[in-house]
């Protein structure tokens, strides 16, 4: 705890280590009419706000000192920059909010200056700041739909499109990590909140981009690559995106989120975690179930059939996370379409696979089979009936005639044929021999 005062009064400031910022959703993906620093002065400001003892005059108390140390300024010219940076912050400090009218269906919008007053000294190093009446109902008593992440992980982004697109990652993140806690959503619907999909069009909007970098492959630069290399480098997020085309243009961005193997520590809530002996039973109970299921995708006829087709490679067998994710969430629906119209439906949905497969889906290949069976099992293309034939369904090493008739044992083929070379055979068995002994560990 900081503590700063002048001749009135003593103000005492929590650690910035454990401070949190909270917005409503409609704020996070408001248009922020301001560059990098006025936006970092003003989330550092939110900082100050006590949401469950909200400031009654709509007042923080900021630390000039603090201020400097966060946009890490120790130079001979620091006030000058200081004083133009505050300057800065009110004349560009609009918010352009627009909230969706239920009833009609339409959105509404809004003009937010969120500062009304910005007062300090030459004798002290308080700062204070007002925020007006209007901006107050988006930063407290937010009791839904809001967003609430570390002050620490926007303070080494060193871009505004950095800022913006972490805070909309962060919403989306928190409402998987809620929904998985407190339950109430479906699988399908959690896998969206922590892979989100985004129109470019909706994202040139929150970014303030609909005018700039008209080019694709500039706004993929500057707007996606350069800010995801910042968040993966300075936040707790790990983030990959792929994209997608409607016609001949990119229509859409899918990112993919996950947290870090070893998070920053927030408000010590990391550390006193791992060494809750619950915690880290869960951790090794999660483990086990992840190389148990990776083991029954080693040994699922869909894995060799992946590695014909060219959609897996043998190096993806030592992926534990990815042969368990595919055994656990893509192997049940190929299982479906081949109980509704064989293998062979199957096979052709791996050829158009392998046929129109882009090269940015090969770093999250667990995710991109995982929406091109669900597209295809929901498109209604799956069932070709073909007359006077019997389909029939293999599972667990039993065949069972999908129309009730008898079979025949003569009468059964393998359903698929095993070309996998020697050299490939002997890495295969020497994979599921160190699942095996890890498994047993």
């Amino acid at each position: 705890m900081t503590i700063i005062s002048n001749e009135k009064e003593t103000i005492k400031i929590p650690e910035i280590e454990k401070r949190k910022v909270a917005e409503h959703n409609d704020l996070i993906t408001s248009i922020a009419k301001m560059d990098k620093t006025p936006l970092k002065i003003f989330e550092l400001a939110v900082s100050f706000i006590d949401t469950e003892n909200p400031p009654s005059d709509n007042t923080v108390h900021l630390s000039k000192s603090e201020i400097y140390n966060f946009f890490d300024v120790s130079d001979n010219d620091k006030h000058s920059r200081f004083k133009k940076a505050i300057t800065t912050l009110h004349k560009q400090s609009i918010f352009e909010i627009r909230e969706m009218n239920e009833k009609r269906g339409k959105y509404e919008y809004q003009v937010i200056s969120p500062l009304e007053k910005t007062t300090w000294n030459d004798y002290s190093d308080i700062l204070t700041i007002k925020f007006t009446s209007s901006i107050m109902p988006y930063l407290i008593n937010l009791k839904t739909n809001f967003t609430q992440y570390a002050l620490l992980d926007i303070m080494e982004l060193n871009s505004k499109y950095s800022i913006i697109l972490y805070k909309w990652l962060s919403m989306q993140y928190n409402q998987y990590e809620h929904y998985k806690n407190k339950g109430g959503r479906r699988k399908e619907q959690l896998e969206k909140y922590c892979n989100p999909e985004i129109k470019v069009s909706e994202l040139r909007v929150i970014t303030d981009t609909s005018l700039e970098y008209k080019r694709f492959t500039h706004f993929e630069t500057w707007i996606i690559e350069k800010p995801l290399e910042e968040i993966n480098k300075h936040t707790h997020f790990n983030v990959r995106y792929e994209k997608f085309k409607k016609g001949r243009s990119i229509d859409s961005i899918q990112f993919h989120i996950s947290k870090k193997a070893q998070p920053q520590e927030l408000n010590g809530e990391y550390k006193e975690r791992e060494q809750d002996p619950a915690y880290l039973q869960g951790k090794r109970i999660r483990e086990e179930q992840t190389a148990l299921l990776s083991a029954k995708a080693m040994q699922n006829p869909y894995t060799m059939e992946l590695l014909e087709f060219e959609i897996l490679e043998m190096r993806n067998l030592a992926d534990i996370s990815l042969m368990a994710r595919l055994q656990e969430v893509v192997y049940p629906i190929y299982s479906e379409i081949e109980g509704q119209a064989g293998i062979n439906r199957v096979r052709e949905h791996f050829e158009t696979i392998k046929n129109h497969r882009q090269d940015y889906s090969k770093p999250n290949i667990a995710q991109y089979l995982l929406v091109s069976a669900r597209n295809f099992f929901s498109s209604g293309d799956v069932i070709k009936k073909e007359k006077g034939k019997t389909k029939y369904l293999r599972t667990e090493g039993k065949v069972e005639a999908v129309n009730g008739n008898k079979i025949p044992d003569h009468r059964y083929k393998s359903a698929y044929v095993n070309e996998t070379t020697p050299e490939e055979q002997r890495e295969l068995e020497r994979i599921k021999k160190e699942l095996s002994n890890k498994i047993s560990k």
